[in-house]
């Protein structure tokens, strides 16, 4: 298995589809940073999209091939899981997916404000210990790193089938006033939500815990323009 994957790391290198930066010290802003249409994608997409911690990038793809009309960016430090998103992503020819191999902590130095649309933010490790609460994509933190790069209004969704990180999140989209457009702790007993992407596309991890008995929960919101606390 370590073979297969050293032989994938390699092969990403060579992708059309696929940023990985080097790993350099100090950080600086690459130069893709608000230049994602014109340096990568080369069209007039108005909308860039991005799936955070996207796994083997099955919502990635999904995404892009219903709805057409936007570029769309999945990001994972896991580099063999990428490699399987964007082999699929060429051999269909999608010109509009790309993918990102960075730790999530680093957005602001590949997008620039304003450059997002929208993220999602499909069955992200929900980091139940106390001690890793800065690490949950929908922490403060995140919150703010996202703030910096969404459009005004940009959108957030999460998925996941974790209860305890989605009242985390609803707990905290609650105490700092941000907009929930549309939340479920039952996706597929909604009838709202039925008949929609939502419900027709999931993840190798949802179709897993969805078939383990789990409810999958589901939140749509957007962030609070007046609320920012320190990321350090």
């Amino acid at each position: 298995m370590a073979k297969k994957k050293l032989i994938r790391f390699e092969e990403i290198n060579s992708f059309p589809n696929v940023i990985q930066p080097s790993n350099q010290y100090p950080l600086e802003d690459h130069p893709i940073k608000g230049n994602w249409g014109k340096l990568h994608f080369r069209n007039n997409k108005d909308n860039l999209i991005l799936e955070i911690g996207c796994g083997k990038g099955e919502y990635t793809l999904a995404l892009a091939q219903a709805f057409t009309s936007a570029n769309y960016i999945g990001i994972d430090i896991k580099g063999d899981r990428i490699w399987c998103g964007a082999t699929e992503a060429l051999s269909k020819k999608n010109t509009n997916v790309a993918f990102l191999r960075i730790q999530a902590q680093r957005l602001t130095y590949y997008f620039a404000p304003n450059e997002v649309s929208e993220i999602w933010l499909t069955f992200p490790d929900p980091h139940h210990q106390k001690s890793r609460e800065r690490m949950r994509l929908t922490s403060p933190e995140f919150f703010n790193r996202y703030q910096k790069i969404l459009k005004p209004q940009g959108i957030i969704h999460l998925k996941t089938d974790h209860q305890q990180l989605f009242q985390y999140t609803l707990n905290a989209l609650y105490e700092n006033k941000h907009t929930i457009h549309f939340c479920t702790d039952d996706l597929y007993n909604n009838n709202e939500s039925h008949a929609n992407f939502l419900t027709e596309n999931k993840t190798y991890y949802e179709s897993m815990f969805s078939r383990k008995g789990f409810t999958i929960k589901y939140v749509k919101f957007s962030l609070n323009p007046d609320s920012q606390q320190s990321v350090i």
